[in-house]
């Protein structure tokens, strides 16, 4: 995830992913094939599966569940953790039918060679489990790649790049595969751009990869992220080089759908959001878990 560090000169950000991008080589993904597809054009199949990622946003709010969220930083010599953040928190709705979230386990926080703030847990909602719209393809410039099998899933592959790269409004970059059948996004691989080398603000954003799931039989829900690398920062006229190696990993869990898009109208008065028993999701009191998430 994006990380923050308090540091006197720029960053030099190392890639050093390990489990999802050196997947990629290895057993479960096939050669890829750059040769058109045979039945659409590209530009059909990006207009279709950006139609289903459309269904699937407006699915995904309806939906509860928890988030777990683990940064770890870890001692190059040792290969052991020397600091970590853990957080785990249940997206739920409230009484009212709005989006409520409760922190149901966050012990205390040991990094110490990283800062983390609001963008990072802004990343970790809205970047980490990318979904790109109708009303997104505007802001990319999508390019076919080829086909490749991804396990059992035959997949269309795409470059995404941002059109206008802006501070004030990060967005995703790097490679998203799509199920040929589903025409839902299975897998992305890439980071949230830009970096911020601003004397005072610098802020990195690491390579990352998500996977999706399909947990409901219809759409493909984001259920893991991982992320792996090595930041280094240069030495000056004061001060050696150090490089801070930090993993993190974020799952999405417990998908339940508190609501359908469909509303439910009796003598005149929607009533599609209210629940007498006070156990619903929605009663914003989800019970805190016994032990620690796993």
């Amino acid at each position: 995830m994006r990380v923050q560090i308090p540091l006197r000169t720029l960053i030099a950000l190392t890639l050093a992913l390990t489990a999802p991008l050196a997947a990629l080589a290895q057993k479960g993904f096939g050669p890829l094939d750059p040769t058109p597809p045979k039945d659409l054009t590209p530009e059909q199949i990006i207009a279709k599966f950006a139609a289903r990622e459309t269904e699937f946003a407006q699915a995904r709010d309806n939906y509860t569940f928890r988030q777990s969220v683990k940064v770890d930083t870890i001692d190059e010599d040792t290969g052991k953790v020397d600091g970590e953040y853990q957080q785990v928190t249940d997206i739920v709705f409230d009484k009212d039918g709005k989006r409520a979230e409760h922190v149901v386990f966050a012990p205390q926080n040991t990094l110490e060679r990283l800062m983390l703030q609001q963008q990072d847990l802004d990343d970790i909602e809205h970047g980490f489990p990318f979904v790109l719209t109708t009303t997104d393809l505007p802001k990319f410039d999508i390019q076919y790649l080829g086909r490749q099998k991804v396990d059992e899933l035959d997949t269309y592959v795409f470059s995404a790049t941002p059109k206008v790269i802006s501070l004030k409004d990060r967005e995703f970059r790097g490679k998203v595969w799509v199920d040929q059948q589903d025409l839902q996004i299975v897998l992305i691989d890439g980071k949230i751009v830009p970096d911020d080398f601003r004397r005072g603000h610098e802020n990195v954003s690491p390579p990352f990869a998500t996977y999706y799931e399909q947990v409901d039989g219809k759409y493909w829900f984001p259920t893991y992220t991982n992320a792996d690398a090595t930041i280094h920062e240069p030495a000056t006229k004061d001060t050696l080089s150090a490089d801070t190696h930090f993993r993190s990993v974020v799952r999405y869990t417990d998908y339940k759908q508190f609501r359908s898009t469909s509303r439910i109208i009796y003598n005149g008065e929607d009533i599609t959001n209210k629940h007498t028993d006070d156990q619903s999701p929605g009663n914003g009191n989800p019970p805190a878990p016994a032990a620690p998430p796993k």
